[in-house]
């Protein structure tokens, strides 16, 4: 009996040890991040990870879609948004820690074409003409309704006076990386995304760029979640920091806070 009751406690022992691998995943830090953010974000996770050890789990798609699955109970610890409307919406569902959030990022939206496009230098101002520009081809951008580049987009053209002519040659795309993809494989003549997309697409050019009066201040604010586990407000003060600043910018996003270390 007593041999018995012997093994027994080793095998908690052993137990106890095999849950020490669950244990580290605690350092793990889940973030929710605006698909325009995963060049610069993967970089700055990587130089947060040699540094502290913690490691990430990101999902990337389109703020409206990833302000949503936070609603419906999706695990994440950050939630960096393309814009201030999706987060003024996940702190309305008390999904965010609202004194954690910041507006860290600005960004800016330009007209993009296949790289081996004819078409060039576009001068972006009232009255311009995007619908005969794009001919017979689409127009990719996000989702008006509900992207934030499709938001931004469509808010420029309208102050523009372009937005009905070119309304009906517009592909709307889940993300703006879906329609960074469509204007590289030529399968639309024309696209609008962040300048800092088109930086990263090599099958892309820019031929334009929108007056930044023509739409919305664009804001990238980033906050913790209300579940968000310990050590996540460490991360955020990583993102504010000299060394996060200087991977943004590379990337083209202009940063808008004083660095904090």
């Amino acid at each position: 009996m007593l041999r018995i009751s012997g093994l027994f406690t080793a095998f908690v022992i052993l137990a106890g040890a095999s849950l020490s691998p669950a244990a580290a995943e605690d350092k793990t830090i889940t973030v929710f991040a605006a698909a325009s953010m995963k060049n610069a974000l993967d970089e700055i996770d990587a130089a947060y990870t040699a540094k502290t050890g913690v490691k990430f789990s990101v999902s990337y798609a389109a703020s409206s879609v990833l302000a949503k699955q936070i609603e419906q109970g999706a695990p994440a610890d950050v939630f960096v948004s393309a814009d201030t409307d999706w987060m003024d919406y996940a702190i309305s569902r008390k999904t965010i820690n609202e004194p954690s959030r910041v507006n860290l990022l600005g960004n800016s939206i330009v007209l993009i074409a296949p790289k081996d496009s004819k078409v060039d230098n576009v001068t972006i101002t009232q009255g311009f003409d995007l619908a005969k520009l794009a001919g017979d081809g689409r127009i990719a951008t996000g989702d008006v309704k509900s992207v934030p580049v499709g938001k931004y987009a469509k808010a420029a053209l309208e102050k523009l006076g372009a937005w009905q002519a070119a309304e009906p040659k517009f592909a709307m795309a889940e993300s703006v990386r879906a329609a960074l993809t469509l204007v590289a494989r030529g399968e639309a003549n024309l696209g609008i995304v962040y300048a800092t997309d088109a930086k990263v697409e090599p099958g892309v050019k820019i031929v334009g760029t929108f007056p930044a009066e023509s739409h919305p201040a664009i804001i990238y604010p980033v906050a913790a979640t209300t579940t968000a586990k310990d050590g996540t407000s460490d991360y955020l003060a990583f993102l504010r920091s000299s060394a996060a600043k200087t991977i943004l910018e590379k990337y083209g996003f202009k940063f808008l806070v004083s660095p904090t270390i």
